[in-house]
């Protein structure tokens, strides 16, 4: 049965070990990671992440942080709206692709005001109140604890400020959640193995998606922890969705 609790992958670990195996993957699939991520998306995560843009409605002058920012893509486009952007996460060789990508947008007198740190998003390095935006894609359901990761989020955030997780979603479709799944099942991971050597690089992303509360999860989540303005944004049938909530 397609979701079954019966799938393993060697990166996935249950429980206060979960990091060290996200920690393992992210290292792995860093250097081919934008490139994979084009082609499981024939590109759309170009759309989805502008759309999670869109939704911040970053002002110039506002401040953002970017969790789990991976090479910086999000956060170098939050710079790209007059946002002083810091991007945070705890995978050194994913981070080295963003100091590269930085030196090479400094080179040309393009980046704005861009900052990367190492760290872990269930202990962000941050006063309370510090930020206007705070996002995270592909990211939470990567955390050992989905519940204290979107509290850290919370109390990062200035009052009135925009919280918002782009992640994979599960769809309310019983239909299109199978072919969803067969597809992250059956084609994502040849491209692991393609790529990466390794078809558990990908098969990973279904393996964490089983286990991850998603959009609904999430969004209740998000209103017992005290976030207001809480909404879901659907994309495609809810195959991805982003997750959006206020700082009361």
């Amino acid at each position: 049965m397609l979701g079954s609790p019966a799938l393993t992958n060697k990166f996935y670990v249950p429980g206060e070990h979960r990091a060290d195996g996200v920690k393992d993957l992210f290292n792995t699939i860093a250097g081919r990671y934008d490139l994979i991520n084009d082609l499981q998306s024939f590109g759309l995560h170009r759309y989805w992440k502008r759309r999670l843009l869109q939704l911040a409605a970053g002002r110039s002058g506002e401040k953002a942080l970017d969790l789990c920012c991976g090479t910086g893509d999000v956060t170098f486009a939050l710079a790209r709206q007059g946002l002083a952007a810091t991007g945070l996460d705890f995978s050194q060789e994913m981070l080295a692709v963003a100091f590269r990508q930085l030196s090479a947008q400094k080179a040309g007198n393009t980046a704005g005001a861009v900052a990367f740190l190492r760290g872990d998003a269930q202990e962000i390095p941050f006063p309370d109140a510090s930020f206007d935006v705070v996002t995270i894609s592909y990211g939470l359901r990567n955390l050992a604890d989905m519940t204290r990761g979107l509290g850290e989020m919370l109390r990062v955030t200035r009052r009135g400020g925009r919280v918002l997780v782009l992640d994979f979603g599960k769809p309310d479709n019983a239909v299109w959640r199978a072919i969803y799944f067969g597809y992250l099942r059956y084609f994502v991971p040849v491209l692991g193995r393609i790529f990466c050597g390794d078809p558990e690089t990908h098969a990973y992303i279904l393996e964490s998606l089983v286990h991850y509360a998603a959009q609904q999860g999430v969004a209740v989540k998000m209103r017992e922890l005290g976030y207001t303005d809480v909404r879901i944004i659907n994309l495609m049938g809810g195959i991805m969705s982003i997750n959006y909530g206020r700082k009361p």
